[in-house]
């Protein structure tokens, strides 16, 4: 989906946040609160003086938080074009601040999760290597902790 599709399914609520920031950050409402209306995930940012800034921040976290949260209904026969273009040699090349990143993280997600959590097996199906893929899972702290819950749900030890 398009970050306009995205974006048209969301509430945008502008609110005050304190902490550091001065007169500015304490009498503006540049913190942002935006909800994916469809499912209700939210996620917020307030760390930046700009509404604007905020708002870029706020929708990219809300991208992760959906990319971990919502898993893929139809279940793929093949990895994607754009993680085949993102993973060369068996090395996953992404940042976590890509705009790119939250659709490699779900379809990492999905793949382990068809995987039955068995990081090997999802590694292999996704051309990489299980520690790139654990690397990536790890870069995003809320999707390494809901892997090892799920995989304590399976009866599995978690990931180091």
């Amino acid at each position: 989906m398009s970050l306009d599709g995205l974006t048209s399914q969301c509430q945008f609520t502008r609110t005050r946040r304190g902490g550091p920031g001065g007169q500015h950050r304490n009498k503006v409402e540049s913190a942002i609160v935006v909800t994916h209306l469809p499912t209700g995930i939210t996620s917020q940012a307030s760390e930046r003086r700009s509404q604007h800034e905020n708002r870029a921040v706020a929708v990219q976290r809300l991208r992760l938080n959906l990319a971990i949260a919502w898993r893929n209904p139809v279940l793929p026969t093949d990895i994607s074009e754009l993680w085949m273009d993102r993973c060369t040699r068996g090395k996953i090349l992404i940042a976590v601040a890509h705009d790119d990143f939250p659709c490699i993280l779900a379809e990492a997600l999905d793949w382990i999760v068809i995987s039955k959590f068995q990081m090997a097996v999802a590694a292999e199906s996704l051309r990489c290597s299980t520690s790139q893929l654990i690397k990536l899972i790890k870069s995003v702290e809320s999707a390494f902790q809901w892997v090892n819950r799920q995989r304590k749900l399976h009866n599995m030890g978690p990931l180091k």
